[in-house]
This record gives structure tokens, sequence and C-alpha cells, in this order.
């Protein structure tokens, strides 16, 4: 089973090994693929009623007899591989990230880590993949994205999400097979509900490094005399807002 991301908003346009095979004339596939007994043999071939990128014939056992083949060098398979799963954590408070992404120089990246990471940057439209587990009432704090629409797929848990945009908020709840999107430049926060973790694979369209702001780190940053005027509050109250240690 998988999860497929594509990095296009038009109707996807797929061309599959056979239906490519089936539209070229005969004679040019026989002179293109020089098999034995020419444009006879590609005459034996006829198209299935149904797709076979999707199914499978059901005699596949009499048809196949050798499956094997032999792995590419770690240089070219680190090009286009990546042990998600067995990567580093990246924890934050109520949760953990697991990321297949593009890090500039490297940073904290291990060897065939960087092969895939500069990978992805030299490709245009690539994607930045990564797991994201929020622990029973844990919360992704409201967050937007600077380079990247953002796309996500629920693998388990339940959880509410908010997407936050100048006047107007739109709240609503995420399950199991569910699929979220947040265009470039969208607040929006994540919070689990259930007893158990909620756990999403999230796509982003760049791949570049991921250029995030989280409103801990914006409200932070914005002097404390400025946020008086703006809230309307003493600007010593702006003090209880705990700063993470640098």
């Amino acid at each position: 089973l998988f999860v497929l991301f594509f990095t296009t908003h038009e109707e996807l346009q797929t061309l599959d090994v056979d239906d490519a095979f089936f539209n070229t004339p005969e004679d040019i596939a026989a002179r293109a693929l020089k098999p034995q007994g020419g444009v006879n043999f590609i005459r034996t071939f006829k198209k299935q009623e149904e797709d076979q990128a999707v199914n499978l014939p059901p005699n596949l056992d009499e048809l196949v007899k050798n499956a094997t083949y032999v792995q590419s060098p770690d240089n070219l398979v680190w090009q286009y591989f990546y042990n998600l799963k067995g990567s580093a954590e990246y924890p934050f408070p109520g949760g953990v990230f697991q990321w297949a992404r593009y890090r500039i120089n490297g940073t904290g990246l291990n060897e065939t880590e960087k092969i895939f990471s500069e990978s992805l940057n030299k490709h245009e439209n690539t994607l930045t993949l990564a797991t994201l587990r929020i622990s029973s009432n844990g919360l992704g704090q409201p967050h937007f994205h600077f380079n990247a629409n953002e796309m996500g797929y629920v693998i388990s848990g339940c959880g509410q999400v908010g997407v936050i945009l100048s006047g107007v908020t739109s709240n609503f709840n995420i399950g199991i097979g569910d699929v979220i999107f947040f265009p470039v430049g969208t607040q929006h926060y994540i919070k689990s509900v259930c007893d158990e973790d909620l756990l999403l694979i999230l796509a982003y369209s760049t791949g570049n490094q991921l250029e995030t702001l989280r409103m801990k780190d914006y409200f932070h940053g914005t002097a404390d005399h400025i946020l008086a005027q703006l809230f309307f509050k003493e600007q010593a109250e702006f003090q209880k807002f705990p700063r993470a240690a640098k």
C-alpha cells in the first residue's frame, strides 16, 4: 500500500508502458525493438480490456518465472530512496517530526541522506516529505510556510484542524484516510483529539529547505511596546509569555 503525491495541480497525465506500446505502429515497434520474428512477433501482443497498471493478470505465476534484479550502486539508489522511518526524530512539545528533506550544506544528515537531499534540490517542482506524530491532546501550533504548499494524509488517530486567514477562520475534524491542504502562506494548526496519537504523512511543494514561521516565534519576535499598542495591554503583561531558552 502506497500513499503517492504528485507535483501538479492540473489533471495528472500518465502514459503506461503497455499504452505506449499499443499506440505505436507495428512496423515502428518492430524496427525499434528488433525482436525475433519481427513484426509478426509484435502482432502476437493483444491489448487487455482491463488496465494492467492496476489489475495484475490472474495467471501471473505462469507468466513470470524470475522476478529478481540486481541492486543498483548506493550512489544511485540513495538519489531516489530515503529511509524515513529509520531517520532522526525531531521532537517538539506535543509530538515529533521525521523528514525526508533538503538541508542546506547537509546539516544534520548522514552520508546517504545527503545524497537524497542534494537530489531533491537539483530537480524543479519536487517534494519534501515528512511524518508528523502528535500525541493525544497534543498541538502542532499555528504556523505557516513561506515557500511551499502543504498536503497531508491521515494514517491513524483523529484531530482538529484550523486554517487562519485574514478575516476568515476554518475549523474542521479529520480522521483516517482524510486529505488536508494548506496553500503557501496559510497559517494553520493541527490538534490531536483521540486517545491514540494522530499520525500524518505530509508533503511540501519545495525541494529547498522548508521555511516556516511559528506563532511563538513571530509573537516573541515582536517588540513588547508594539504588542502593547496592538492589544491595548500594559507592556509588562507580555512578560508573562514564556520564552524558549536560547
